[in-house]
């Protein structure tokens, strides 16, 4: 698994951006596994279906057809041919996303097809379980985060990127909801691999992480 990249991190500490720089620096392809399991969540919401009913749930998971189309610079992912990339982004998601991926029936069809995307050539993968769970054999695996006053900020602006009127108080509150929902949940909760090399972003830009990891995959190599 050599030419698999896995980068874990909580919300707001800049995995996502990182892994997409990464990927084009290196030329890989790039998987946000966050999105799929929005995906998921955001297909339970419109389905109106309760997140205990898991033979429902089964249901839905085993019938998407999740597709990531790479535009650019960009990346658009798809439920069917429905277009869903502005959706899933919705604040209403961000928890029932954290919720559904604590699904052991949901886990194990996004796990399967997370593999099989992995087995296709390189790939730059980000998530919450990559490195411990999901590509355990991974040769180069990262774990990023940041101060939580840090990752609020960034969090706060994004959100204000998209229209939102909200206080930073708020995206605050949500934050530490999500991270302690993602670190306490019994199956695969957020946490670094043994041997995942950790990043604090706090103080750095987003090109000195890319630079840092490539730097550090460089010295592993020889």
């Amino acid at each position: 698994m050599s030419y698999i990249i896995t980068i874990d991190g909580p919300t707001g500490s800049g995995k996502s951006t990182v892994s997409r720089l990464l990927a084009q620096r290196l030329n890989y392809r790039y998987l946000d596994t966050g999105a799929m399991y929005r995906a998921v969540g955001f297909a339970i919401l419109r389905a109106g279906v309760d997140l205990h009913n898991k033979e429902e749930i089964t249901k839905i998971c085993n019938g998407l057809d999740i597709k990531f189309i790479h535009e650019g610079d960009s990346t658009k992912i798809y439920l069917g041919n429905e277009d869903v990339t502005k959706a899933i982004r919705e604040p209403v998601i961000d928890l029932i996303a954290s919720n559904v991926s604590a699904l052991d029936t949901v886990r194990k069809v996004m796990t399967t097809l997370q593999r099989r995307i992995g087995s296709q050539g390189p790939l730059v993968v980000e998530g919450r379980d990559m490195g411990t769970v999901v590509f355990p054999d991974a040769q180069h695996k990262f774990y990023i985060d940041a101060s939580l006053e840090v990752r609020v900020n960034r969090r706060f602006q994004e959100r204000q990127k998209r229209g939102e009127f909200i206080s930073r108080e708020k995206v605050k509150e949500d934050l530490i909801k999500r991270d302690s929902q993602d670190m306490s949940r019994h199956l695969s909760p957020l946490r670094p691999a043994t041997d995942a090399k950790i990043i604090d972003t706090t103080k750095l830009s987003l090109d000195q992480v890319v630079e840092k990891i490539m730097k550090d995959m460089k010295m592993n190599k020889e």
